[in-house]
């Protein structure tokens, strides 16, 4: 378990895929062509970005209609804003700390014909959103495995692989609630490559509960790697029986 949480691997895993010779510029998931621009993380080579498709029900051509609005954060590539759109929300942002994955999600934005609906937004978590906009769904794949406090990532592209003493998801817990619509949602998927204890431990500082909506354990090289789909709600307010965290 410490070796599948060890940053260090994290990160030789995040350079390898920026820099091997085969990354594509166009690649294909879920029956759909996307664009893949320098710099941006890269969906293909980790199983996380499918996993978060089939925990939103997005893996499929046809599933249930919806709409409202959605903010993707840490988009990359966009995959998840741009299919949220094509399955019927009408109005998504795709935000992200690197400025070229936000571009990237409005080049695929573009590509499938939903850049009427979807908003690359570079943004430092919520800093570059409008304080006054709120969504139904608050939805972040983030970035999960714990680096130590005093870690300086080289360049924005290691900051898609780890969180520092996890201030970002301090933040994250912190703020993503008082952005939604009267029964919003914030969605976090997280998975064992992090430290959930520590997840659990900031998220009662912060005042808020976790719950596990779905789970789904994959083989990653060598080793046994649960993802999880976790809903953030405020302490206070009463939530269904489900999953506790573990």
């Amino acid at each position: 378990m410490l070796e599948t949480r060890d940053y260090r691997l994290s990160l030789e895993r995040g350079r390898a895929a920026l820099t091997r010779k085969d990354r594509p510029s166009v690649f294909s998931m879920c029956g759909r062509e996307w664009e893949l621009l320098p710099e941006v993380f890269a969906p293909i080579y980790t199983p996380a970005t499918r996993i978060a498709l089939e925990f939103l029900g997005l893996d499929e051509w046809v599933g249930v209609p919806r709409s409202g609005s959605m903010l993707e954060m840490g988009c990359g590539t966009g995959i998840i804003a741009v299919t949220s759109a094509l399955a019927g929300c009408d109005r998504v942002v795709a935000a992200d700390i690197h400025p070229a994955a936000a571009l990237n999600a409005s080049v695929n934005a573009a590509r499938h014909g939903v850049l009427d609906r979807v908003r690359g937004v570079h943004s430092d978590l919520f800093d570059g959103i409008d304080e006054n906009e709120r969504f139904d769904t608050i939805f972040w794949h983030s970035n999960f495995v714990l680096a130590p406090a005093d870690y300086r990532p080289r360049s924005l592209h290691e900051i898609a692989y780890v969180d520092p003493g996890y201030a970002a998801h301090r933040r994250f817990l912190a703020e993503a609630t008082d952005r939604l619509t009267p029964g919003g949602s914030v969605l976090l998927h997280f998975s064992t490559r992090g430290d959930v204890a520590a997840l659990l431990r900031i998220a009662g500082e912060a005042g808020r509960r976790l719950r596990v909506l779905k789970s789904a354990v994959r083989r990653e090289g060598t080793q046994r790697v649960e993802h999880l789909l976790i809903e953030v709600t405020p302490a206070e307010v009463p939530v269904r029986r489900a999953a506790a965290v573990r």
